[in-house]
């Protein structure tokens, strides 16, 4: 199989910074995260929250959603660290890859319902806010596969191949140079899917979690298709990959969400952030609810208490001019 083009994989996985090393799966990483909260904190402003509160919420998320993707991982690709000739250790070697989008979204969804409930914060608001990052996050994560030379399709001789070495190769076509780069694939699909949601947020109002279950409908789509053409090892059920059936079950469910979002939910959340300074004792806002109190009890003055008290202090005036005591005529 002659190609006369394709794309060249690193000749490395990493970079060293002095002596710091900079693995490339890692940033691929970290950047996908720098983005997916830069573009949530954008759409949570613009829909009336608090700067920062997508940011604050993500510590939450973040690691949550890292230690979901490597269990799923773990969990679905025992074989690879349990067993004769493995070391257990190398399950916690995240920087060498292995993570599963679907468990990253599982645990990552418990992080935020986590800051959502520290912060007053209705989940699905936030989720909608945030669905698009993370796409755009998945789209820059992916390119991690491609520093590790992992997760390719099929051999092909298409002028966008991808070229693995020798050592990463599959052990049946060792002759062969290049294959489908579906981690490319993969990642065009994800840019696509953010555009999507984004397109169909602004067009229809979508709300109370519309926006993120659409771009997990979306995303199973494309991954339903471009997990066929993947060659690594994967337990199959039914003549498919467990990844094709978690892509069925996920879409049907992300699809009855949104049926059943919209019958219960129509619309758009008005107010996705409580007013804090509003609702804190001794904020400005507080203040105002103090006094707003005191009059609704009537502790204030009402005006005919006030002409009483404008009275009593001009009898001692009179008084005084007249010589009688006051009161008196």
């Amino acid at each position: 199989m002659e190609t006369l083009a394709f794309i060249p994989s690193p000749s490395a996985g990493e970079i060293h910074l002095g002596p710091i090393p900079l693995r490339g799966y890692a940033f691929c990483i970290i950047l996908g995260v720098f983005v997916a909260v830069w573009l949530g904190s954008r759409r949570w402003t613009a829909r009336g929250g608090r700067a920062g509160t997508v940011a604050d919420i993500a510590v939450w998320a973040v690691p949550f959603g890292l230690a979901g993707g490597r269990l799923y991982h773990v969990i679905t690709d025992y074989q690879l660290y349990f067993g004769e000739g493995r070391n257990w250790v190398d399950a916690f070697k995240i920087w060498d890859g292995g993570l599963g989008i679907w468990g990253a979204v599982a645990l990552g969804a418990l992080g935020a319902w986590i800051g959502c409930r520290r912060r007053g914060i209705p989940l699905p608001a936030y989720a909608d806010a945030v669905a698009p990052g993370v796409a755009l996050a998945q789209a820059i994560g992916r390119w991690g596969n491609w520093f590790n030379q992992e997760l390719y399709g099929r051999a092909t001789d298409l002028p966008w191949a991808v070229e693995i070495d020798a050592q990463h190769r599959p052990v049946d076509t060792p002759a062969l140079a290049t294959y489908h780069p579906t981690f490319l694939y993969e990642s065009l699909w994800c840019v696509g899917v953010a555009a999507l949601v984004i397109w169909a947020d602004r067009r229809f109002k979508l709300g109370h979690g519309r926006v993120f279950w659409l771009y997990v409908a979306a995303y199973t789509v494309g991954r339903f298709w471009i997990e066929y053409m993947r060659v690594d090892d994967a337990h199959h059920f039914a003549g498919m990959r467990l990844n094709n059936w978690t892509s069925i079950l996920v879409f049907l469910v992300a699809v009855a969400a949104i049926v059943i979002s919209a019958r219960k939910h129509p619309g758009r959340e008005e107010i996705v952030e409580p007013d804090t300074e509003e609702l804190t004792p001794g904020g400005g806002g507080g203040a105002s609810l103090t006094k707003s109190s005191e009059e609704s009890s009537g502790e204030s003055e009402s005006p005919s208490d006030a002409s009483e008290a404008t009275e009593d202090d001009e009898e001692p005036s009179r008084a005084a001019k007249t010589g009688k005591p006051a009161g008196t005529s």
